[in-house]
């Protein structure tokens, strides 16, 4: 198991240093200078030459991409300067000449082109805003995609099948920023003197009289959105699978033994049907925070997606790969719990 763990991550440091590489390039390939998007097109050449001297943006390209991974590093080579402590935070190891220092310390992501804040306290501002919509999101595909699975099996050919098959299959087929637009303009805008809902909002707002408030309705439109897809992916798989172990001979035995169908069902054919949609739960929860970029945008909540956005309209490089590197570490932590939840699962199942 341990070595199991650490061939994951080995892999999927590599899978994000590869981010890294690709996204950097592409930036720096880009006709776009972040200086004048800093500040404006009117700006005079010693302030657009102090600014790329604050960013290092005036250094060759390999020796920016050198930096930017010292600084990424835990691992880094820092000057041990007060400065250089107070930037980085780092934990002095051992001296490597003069006054260089091999240190510890948490990856840096950097401060944004745009508000100069650091992109680390940035981020943490939005990602709660959106794993608490891709975790309802997620929840809300979970709870009702099994349980409409479970009905088609149960009622295989008949209507029921039939109609939450032709949804999932249009739930599918549908893009999330495509019906994010359409069910923002019919129940938040043409129904929402019924619904009391709103075509745009984050969930947190101000109130005049209360300060900073939890809007709890801002969540439900985005939240139907994003959850849509993998809704219609789980009802899918669980109707496969179930159908699949629903004909097997323990289940057959079962039947002969008295036993009643709800206890067939939930505590015999759900458990050993839920490893393919284990994986597909896993796979779709890392994708929602990536999916969530069109959602957030299209409902105008503030959460990773809209700043990832509005950091890519500005060229705000620190903002979009700390963005990124997010996602992309929560894929591979997602992807090990999963294989360790199949164990669990299915005892049957062994990590090498």
């Amino acid at each position: 198991m341990a070595g199991y763990l650490i061939r994951k991550l080995v892999y999927g440091l590599a899978v994000m240093l590869g981010i890294v590489v690709v996204v950097f390039f592409l930036f720096n390939i880009l006709p776009v200078d972040p200086a004048r998007m800093t500040q404006g097109q009117r700006a005079d050449v010693q302030s657009l030459q102090a600014i790329r001297k604050e960013f290092g943006l005036d250094k060759p390209v390999p020796v920016q991409f050198a930096y930017y991974i010292n600084d990424l590093s835990p691992l880094g080579i820092h000057t041990n300067t007060v400065a250089e402590q107070q930037r980085y935070h780092y934990v002095k190891l051992f001296p490597v000449g003069g006054e260089k220092i091999v240190a510890l310390k948490w990856p840096y992501l950097r401060r944004s082109y745009q508000t100069h804040k650091e992109v680390a306290k940035l981020l943490l501002e939005v990602i709660p805003n959106t794993l608490v919509l891709a975790t309802t999101a997620m929840l809300f595909a979970i709870f009702i995609g099994v349980f409409l699975g479970i009905q088609c099996a149960v009622h295989q050919n008949t209507w029921r099948d039939k109609l939450f098959i032709g949804f999932s299959t249009l739930g599918v087929s549908a893009p999330s920023f495509f019906a994010g637009i359409i069910i923002a303009w019919i129940f938040g805008f043409e129904l929402s003197r019924y619904t009391g809902l709103n075509m745009s909002g984050s969930l947190y707002s101000y109130d005049p009289f209360k300060g900073e408030v939890i809007t709890w309705r801002n969540l439900i439109l985005p939240m139907i959105t994003l959850a849509l897809r993998p809704l219609a992916i789980i009802v899918q798989l669980t109707r496969n699978a179930m159908l699949d172990v629903l004909g097997q001979d323990y289940i057959r035995t079962a039947r002969a033994k008295g036993l009643g169908n709800r206890t067939i069902l939930y505590r015999h054919a759900l458990k050993n049907a839920m490893n393919p949609v284990i994986t597909a739960i896993a796979n779709w929860f890392a994708s929602l925070l990536a999916g969530s970029f069109f959602v957030e945008y299209v409902f105008g909540y503030n959460g990773l997606g809209k700043t990832t956005v509005d950091a890519l309209e500005m060229s705000d490089f620190p903002v979009v790969m700390g963005s990124i590197l997010f996602i992309a570490f929560i894929f591979v932590v997602i992807n090990i719990l999963v294989d360790i939840i199949y164990v669990w699962v299915d005892p049957r199942v062994k990590l090498y």
